[in-house]
């Protein structure tokens, strides 16, 4: 092949690897930015876990603090998801099962004088304990959601939740940002092809040995850079011969937000998690002594005007005992009401209606804190290692399009 259109080719190649170097060291930083979910390597130096997995519990705090504290508080919330319907669907649930607990208490603490009992009398024991059941469970569903805020840390579930399960806290960036990703991506080859051009044309005028790995370099620095800016600025519309120029992500507000809070209050902000918290989390006695207090107080007015009776009967020991043993099965059996997906999804839509609704509202400072802390953490780390990649790229095309030093 003629020489001369060797070297035309050399130079034509310089801007279609500046476009790859771009492509490749944008992609890269996405990847490190999200992978691996859990550490790779050797600690503390060599190795790598994405940063968003690896800061997953303080990102899910700038979430809370950022986003969901704007949106209401965590007694509102609970309001949003309709504490009658609750309380009526937990009756539901545990209505069919009073005659088996009643049973299994009762033999379990005096099986002679409880197998004894004529039909009748038990029946109306179960009878009443059905009378009472629902103002039972209004009123201790009341005084959860009166108390819900010294209950439960809402922050700390959610960060707990978050730092246990890492690809969770992904999904929430990947989905939400998922343009966002896909241009910074695909910018690098346009951003890196125009670097090379002028590339190329320095190297024509100028072919010093270190021309290449310093465009190479400013390739995989520039191409981040430039596109983490356009996906964040300008913060708000400003018009530019005539077209309204905003950044990507805050110009996609509305379609954000209804996948955001989808995520949200299908995966984190459930009233089955909620629920499970409360019943488990740091603060769990205090919810147990509730139910046990309203628990005792159903004991007593189900015994009714014979409750001396039976006090008399069993004594007062079994009787305590009893009053104590139907607590443990109404912690016990609590999130059985809860593990019904339809009613927990029914739940959420009242709260994801609430929450795109006020999410539709924030300034454009504070709807871009829903993004901008994945790459505000650790971004200048991502764009250098851009630029190193893209250092090495100038490296190899010098030593192997052009011959070398």
């Amino acid at each position: 092949m003629d020489p001369a259109i060797i070297e035309i080719l050399k130079y034509c190649s310089i801007p279609v690897v500046a476009a790859m170097v771009g492509w490749t060291t944008n992609w890269v930083a996405i990847k490190l930015t999200f992978y691996p979910v859990h550490f790779v390597g050797i600690r503390p130096w060599f190795g790598w876990q994405g940063i968003i997995p690896m800061k997953a519990r303080k990102m899910a705090g700038i979430s809370v603090d950022n986003i969901l504290s704007k949106l209401g508080s965590l007694t509102e919330v609970v309001q949003y998801m309709e504490p009658r319907r609750i309380a009526e669907h937990i009756v539901k649930v545990i209505e069919p099962q009073i005659e088996s607990f009643t049973e299994e208490v009762m033999l379990r603490e005096r099986r002679v004088l409880w197998e004894n009992l004529p039909m009748t009398v038990k029946n109306q024991i179960n009878d009443r304990v059905r009378r009472e059941m629902p103002k039972l469970v209004d009123r201790l569903v009341d005084e959860i959601g009166d108390n819900v805020e010294d209950l439960l840390d809402l922050k700390e579930m959610i960060q707990d939740q978050l730092g246990e399960d890492k690809s969770l806290m992904n999904r929430i960036f990947l989905d939400c940002g998922e343009k966002e990703f896909r241009f910074i991506i695909n910018s690098g080859v346009y951003f890196g092809f125009l670097f090379g051009i002028v590339q190329a044309a320095v190297w024509y005028f100028f072919p010093e040995w270190w021309i290449l790995p310093l465009f190479g370099l400013i390739v995989g620095y520039a191409t981040n850079w430039i596109a983490l800016n356009l996906i964040f600025r300008p913060l708000y519309p400003v018009n530019v011969l005539g077209i309204k120029v905003q950044g990507i992500f805050l110009s996609r507000q509305k379609e954000v937000s209804e996948v955001y809070t989808e995520l949200v209050t299908d995966e984190i902000l459930t009233i089955r998690h909620l629920v499970n918290r409360l019943l488990t989390g740091p603060k769990s006695d205090r919810v147990h002594a509730l139910i046990r207090k309203h628990i005792k107080l159903i004991v007593d007015e189900s015994a009714g005007i014979a409750r001396l009776f039976v006090q008399s009967a069993m004594g007062p020991e079994s009787y305590a005992n009893i009053k104590e043993w139907v607590g443990d099965k109404a912690i016990a059996v609590s999130p059985e009401p809860f593990e019904d997906s339809a009613f927990v999804h029914d739940r959420g839509q009242l709260v994801r209606e609430m929450m795109r609704d006020r999410m539709n509202e924030l300034s454009a400072e504070e709807f871009q804190n829903m993004l901008r802390p994945a790459f505000q953490e650790d971004e200048m780390k991502l764009i250098l290692a851009g630029a190193i990649l893209g250092l090495g790229a100038g490296f190899a095309q010098l030593i192997f399009i052009f011959g070398g030093f």
